[in-house]
């Protein structure tokens, strides 16, 4: 496999910079020093129906409801994958996961051939910083650590955050404590690194874990605006993924499942406390502020009237929380219908900043959702594909084909009359079921292209 390495990527980019200078338009949004700050949290196993807004009859999540009423609500927003790193490879590039080489957790890594949004932005001028679970790669050559991480076996799979694009770290490799007491640290094994064999130390690492994220996330944000630069901010919390621990006052009020509704509910306060300082420092307006999850629940989560969980290309695996608030765009709440997807947050960002796609060749599973924003966008031109184990599935504006063998025998769904897959119409639309079954076999068959090596 041709790798193109770091030094070839910002090669190529300054020349296509220089390229997209010379034409007119194109580039206005590289030089507006007002460009939106971006930042992208998410959080981890958090089911569709585990926020007040959708509806949970316990849980209290004021600050996700509150932007849910101020911005876009995606009540049909997909993670990339019905498990984590897959998603969170599909959030960075604009990629489907499977491409990449990353089909489940804890396989695979970020390839340096693959063209990331931290790199991306990185040139342009941007700041970047990555608090929390990174999950695409190990951390330490060195130290025994999380699943993978300082084991000979898996020291090919040495790829931080660090050495793809990032400036600023505060990472674990996987899930960690949703709260921290001493001892935890040889408890699980997870453990926070900020750069090349820099390790947190335990002793500063007490009490919400999202809270101890956010802390970093914010010194980040801070000197950024103090330094008037833009900034790219990746904040992934651990909540509500197991080892799921919290303490009061988060538990306060929870009369079962307290450690799993605290430890969301502590998530949710630090969303409310990110939103507070952007206002304070005046970053507030220029900022694009997104919120999803990286795949549905496990017990006690709730996914509402969804099938499947964690796991399953159901819709309960892969149909999540999405948000989005930016004052200086979206001045009018919406709830979008639209299916949209993590791997559109890549094919977005670089629209709204004025930057062609990096490679166009090279096949990108998200599309920009700038229409969608200026009101421009009512449906997607392109259909959801996903592959994950032996499940296969195709969404497109109204209808899912299904196949839990892949692709043996597939089943059809009207997601509009029948969210919750119960009932199959692949008998009564023929001719639809077959051009999605054979749209599907062709994303499937350019994938498997993708990941042997083609697109580098």
């Amino acid at each position: 496999m041709k790798n193109l390495s770091r030094r070839s990527f910002f090669c190529y980019s300054g020349a296509l910079t220089a390229a997209l200078a010379a034409t007119p338009g194109l580039c206005a949004a590289n030089s507006d020093p007002d460009r939106p700050n971006i930042i992208l949290c998410m959080s981890d196993d958090h089911g569709w129906g585990d926020v007040g807004y959708n509806g949970h009859p316990v849980l209290k999540t004021p600050n996700l409801d509150r932007m849910s009423k101020q911005g876009l609500r995606f009540d049909r927003f997909y993670a990339g994958a019905p498990v984590c790193s897959p998603t969170r490879a599909s959030c960075l590039t604009g990629r489907h996961p499977y491409r990449q080489g990353i089909p489940w957790a804890n396989e695979g890594h970020l390839r340096d051939a693959e063209i990331n949004l931290a790199e991306v932005l990185k040139h342009e001028g941007y700041a970047t910083g990555h608090f929390g679970k990174w999950h695409l790669g190990t951390l330490t050559k060195e130290t025994v650590d999380a699943r993978r991480g300082g084991r000979e076996r898996w020291l090919n799979h040495y790829a931080p955050p660090w050495e793809h694009g990032f400036d600023e770290c505060f990472s674990t490799e996987s899930a960690c404590p949703t709260y921290w007491r001493e001892g935890y640290y040889d408890k699980y094994g997870v453990r926070y690194w900020t750069g090349p064999e820099e390790l947190v130390p335990e002793s500063e690492l007490r009490g919400d874990d999202s809270r101890i994220v956010m802390d970093h996330a914010l010194e980040f944000i801070d000197s950024s605006v103090r330094n008037d630069k833009p900034f790219l901010a990746g904040v992934w919390f651990h909540a509500p993924h197991t080892p799921v621990l919290s303490d009061s006052p988060d538990t306060d009020g929870y009369d079962e499942h307290e450690n799993y509704y605290g430890c969301i509910s502590a998530m949710d306060e630090q969303m409310g406390r990110l939103r507070a300082e952007l206002e304070r420092l005046g970053a507030a307006d220029n900022t694009m502020l997104w919120f999803c999850s990286d795949n549905g629940p496990i017990p006690p989560g709730r996914k509402g009237d969804l099938k499947g969980r964690k796991k399953s290309l159901h819709e309960g695996g892969v149909r999540v929380p999405g948000l989005l608030v930016w004052p200086e765009k979206i001045r009018k709440n919406r709830v979008v219908d639209m299916p949209c997807s993590t791997s559109d947050y890549f094919p977005t960002i670089l629209e709204v900043l004025g930057i062609p796609l990096p490679d166009p060749d090279r096949p990108y599973d998200g599309i920009s959702l700038l229409p969608l924003l200026e009101g421009r966008m009512s449906r997607r031109p392109q259909p959801i594909g996903f592959e994950s184990q032996r499940q296969t599935a195709l969404i497109d504006e109204r209808y899912k084909i299904y196949s839990r063998n892949k692709g043996k025998r597939y089943e059809m769904y009207d997601l509009v009359e029948d969210p919750g897959e119960n009932t199959d119409i692949s008998e009564q639309h023929p001719e639809l079921f077959q051009s999605m079954i054979k749209t599907l076999e062709q994303w499937r068959e350019s994938c498997r292209q993708s990941w042997k090596g083609a697109d580098y």
